[in-house]
């Protein structure tokens, strides 16, 4: 037994099979997003619809169904033959295709897009706005009826009120379809702009500072956790600042670590050695030269060709990372900048497969760890929500990280202390973390943010202060 809304659920006017219902079935029940469109729409055969949106984003060969589609649904063909018939379709669907996340975030934003075309339309034309108001009434007032193919005649000629009215419906969104087909294909495109810059977002938070990470390292997210975070970024200002920041501050550390990798040491001079990377170019001259090649061979076996004498870099070394971030009341202006930074150290820390932890402090602290630098999407969701504000106290985090190194199953550590404040420190706790940081080999690169640097530099090896996370001065942590 089933009322006007269930009856029609999962009910398609396209080429759909059981997989796809099941999949689309799959995706609503995650999605708050298709959820509050189907109950907060203009229509009540909107889940319906939104599986046809689906459908046609993601599967191979979507077509529209020549035969058996019911009368309720007129509408709904009427709206996917307008869909797929749009000039840039076919475009749209190569971002899509076969690609559940892109696809799950297209339909929710084809769907609020089409929404709100239609609420364009009943404010432009009074009678297609009586029609709607009647198809609404019309539902409501059957909502809790319930229709089988062999009800009584009560039933059978409430559906048949119902159908009529939707009949009267489809032709006249027909021709409004037609009249500013312009509007609703700019509608459309919209729709897409926004699920790529969501997808887009999406990477920058998740991806990695390798280029073209993002989508292999999206992949590895479970699909729920992708589409709570997708609606987050498309409804939440902050999210998107964040993912942006996030993006750029990426880019960035790809730079750095790839000189790192290409030169990661500084040349000093020459010394004599067989590492061909350190090789000087005369050398490889040598070894071209037909009358030379032997001789640079035998040297090169000896460990007797000249290369860069280089020096390994001062402060930092591999290990844990420990990120002590200020989250005092002057930070506030900073939060999605430290934010996007945050981020970014956490995908040095995956790719590099190190431990990493994230202090936050203010006149209290709150500790995050994430293994091996992974992090999950609930677990970004709430970083995104924290900040602590209040006073500013070094000795909490600097006691928090002594502990978290003891911890760590890493003798050397990278810690970087960020903040825009100063505190006092007393001279018996200096003395007990210096002679800690000696014990356990960790380091400590502090960013100082606008202010003195005269009490970091008590307990840092290295001290760099910048004007905000922007600054070039801020970019020497992406090299731990």
């Amino acid at each position: 037994m089933k009322s006007l809304k269930s009856h029609n659920e999962n009910r398609s006017v396209l080429n759909t099979d059981a997989f796809d219902k099941r999949r689309f079935k799959e995706l609503f029940d995650m999605s708050l997003g298709l959820q509050k469109i189907r109950d907060e729409g203009a229509l009540p055969i909107l889940e319906p619809l939104l599986a046809d949106i689906w459908a046609s984003l993601y599967k191979m060969k979507p077509e529209i169904r020549a035969k058996d589609i019911d009368s309720v649904l007129k509408v709904n063909k009427s709206l996917m033959e307008r869909i797929m018939a749009d000039e840039y379709f076919v475009n749209y669907r190569s971002f899509t295709r076969l690609d559940d996340l892109s696809s799950a975030i297209g339909t929710v934003k084809f769907g609020e897009k089409t929404i709100q075309w239609l609420d364009d339309q009943k404010k432009e034309d009074e009678d297609f706005e009586k029609q709607m108001q009647e198809i609404n009434a019309l539902h409501k007032q059957h909502q809790k009826e319930e229709w089988k193919e062999d009800t009584g005649n009560d039933s059978e000629l409430s559906k048949e009120i119902f159908t009529e009215a939707m009949t009267k419906l489809d032709k006249k969104l027909q021709q409004l379809l037609q009249e500013n087909r312009q509007s609703f294909s700019q509608a459309l495109a919209q729709a897409m702009q926004e699920t790529k810059q969501v997808k887009d977002g999406l990477k920058s938070l998740f991806g990695g500072y390798g280029a073209g990470s993002g989508d292999a390292e999206l992949k590895r997210v479970p699909l729920r956790d992708q589409l709570v975070l997708a609606e987050k970024l498309a409804a939440d200002k902050t999210m998107k600042e964040i993912a942006e920041w996030a993006g750029r501050f990426k880019q960035i550390a790809r730079k750095k670590q790839k000189s790192i990798h290409k030169v990661s040491m500084e040349r000093r001079g020459v010394m004599l050695g067989k590492e061909i990377e350190r090789l000087l170019p005369m050398e490889f001259g040598l070894y071209m030269h037909p009358i030379t090649k032997n001789d640079f061979l035998r040297r090169f076996v000896e460990g007797q060709t000249m290369q860069y004498e280089q020096k390994g870099r001062e402060v930092l070394e591999k290990g844990p990372i420990v990120l002590c971030l200020d989250q005092s009341g002057s930070m506030y202006q900073l939060d999605t900048q430290s934010k996007g930074f945050i981020l970014t150290l956490i995908s040095i820390a995956r790719k590099q497969r190190r431990d990493f932890c994230l202090i936050l402090f203010s006149t209290r602290t709150q500790i995050h760890k994430y293994e091996k630098g992974k992090i999950k999407g609930s677990d970004m969701v709430s970083l995104v929500r924290t900040f602590l504000g209040g006073g500013t106290n070094f000795v909490l985090p600097l006691d928090q990280a002594m502990n978290v190194i003891n911890e760590s199953q890493f003798k050397q550590a990278d810690l970087v202390f960020v903040t825009d404040g100063e505190d006092t420190l007393s001279d018996s706790f200096l003395l007990a973390f210096n002679k800690k940081k000696k014990e356990k080999d960790f380091n400590v690169l502090s960013l100082v943010l606008g202010s003195s640097t005269k009490i970091v530099e008590q307990f840092s090896d290295r001290v760099v202060q910048v004007h905000d996370f922007e600054n070039e001065g801020s970019f020497t942590a992406f090299e731990i």
